[in-house]
């Protein structure tokens, strides 16, 4: 915090000097401490307010994850796994849920043995590919929707999903009540087609087939003043078509993640993520030997040629959670 504040007082004192030279002026003050890299010291500034843009283009980033209420189908869709039970073949269930938050509509509920991403994407894909993309779509904060060791939070489910054009929001962790509906059809699942549960994840699956036809046909909903959930909902006008290249005109450069996370910078190595892998990311320069990496339009952090370390800067998918309102 001493240092932070140091750098913010040295950058006031002198406006035009960038982050090499306010490291090396604390380098000659206090010889005895270690510096922080260039990156970190351009990340402060940055988030002090005092790194001026070379381009007044605005960047769109996400706002935050506050969670929104909205009352027309497909702005935004919930998704989670219902709690593991053992089938009657002495195996786990891991039922993967989705439904359409204003129209409480159950837009999927798969049998699967793991809640490994590997099992989740064709479980997605095969939704998009039959209702169409939603504006949203709320999860936890639990595998495979985010991954707690990843940059941001993020995951290669959740990345994908960025690329698809679908804005995450995320509840807070430990308030499962922000995603209320969507635990509320949990219990109904639960009630009606695991007590007990089948013989194995076939006959399982069966069940849950017949049941997400009565819950969106059949069953009335007292929230929905006793219509279906079919009444309301409707297919999204966002088909599914895969993911579009992306470019970045505005950048100096762009590089593809290798798979173990990393791009490639004057034959030297920068870690970003995994979940980033194959993905193309952006790169920059924005001051003295400072380069900005972005991935779509969001800012991921900037690195320095001397360390060539990411250093984050404001999480640009960071949750600002609002208060649930009664339903």
């Amino acid at each position: 915090m001493v240092v932070e504040k140091t750098i913010v007082k040295i950058k006031r004192e002198y406006p035009s000097w960038g982050a090499p030279k306010i490291r090396e002026r604390l380098r000659q003050r206090w010889p005895e401490v270690d510096c922080p890299a260039i990156s970190t010291v351009h990340a402060v500034l940055d988030r002090h307010g005092l790194v001026t843009r070379r381009s007044r283009r605005i960047r769109r980033r996400l706002t935050g994850t506050s969670l929104s209420w909205p009352a027309a189908p497909n702005r935004l869709w919930c998704a989670d796994y219902k709690g593991e039970f053992v089938l009657g073949n002495r195996r786990y269930c891991y039922p993967l849920t989705i439904t359409d938050f204003a129209s409480r509509y159950l837009l999927g509920c798969e049998a699967l043995d793991t809640t490994r991403e590997a099992s989740a994407f064709p479980v997605f894909e095969r939704v998009f590919e039959e209702f169409g993309l939603p504006e949203a779509m709320r999860t936890d904060n639990g595998v495979p929707f985010s991954s707690p060791w990843a940059l941001y939070g993020l995951s290669k489910l959740s990345v994908w999903w960025l690329r698809l054009g679908i804005r995450l929001e995320r509840i807070t962790p430990g308030h499962p009540e922000q995603n209320g509906r969507h635990e509320r059809m949990h219990l109904t699942l639960k009630l009606a087609a695991t007590r007990p549960a089948a013989g194995n994840v076939l006959q399982q699956q069966a069940r849950f087939d017949d049941i997400i036809e009565q819950y969106n046909r059949e069953r009335p909903h007292q929230a929905l003043a006793m219509k279906v959930p079919a009444d309301l909902y409707r297919p999204s006008p966002r088909p599914y078509a895969g993911v579009e290249e992306l470019e970045y005109p505005l950048h100096d450069w762009s590089a593809i993640v290798t798979h173990c996370g990393r791009i490639c910078f004057k034959s030297r190595k920068i870690n970003l993520s995994h979940v980033f892998a194959g993905q193309k990311v952006g790169i920059k320069q924005v001051d003295e030997r400072i380069w900005l990496v972005s991935f779509m339009h969001y800012d991921l952090g900037y690195f320095d040629d001397e360390t060539c370390r990411l250093e984050p800067i404001e999480n640009p998918f960071g949750p600002t959670v609002l208060p649930m309102p009664p339903e």
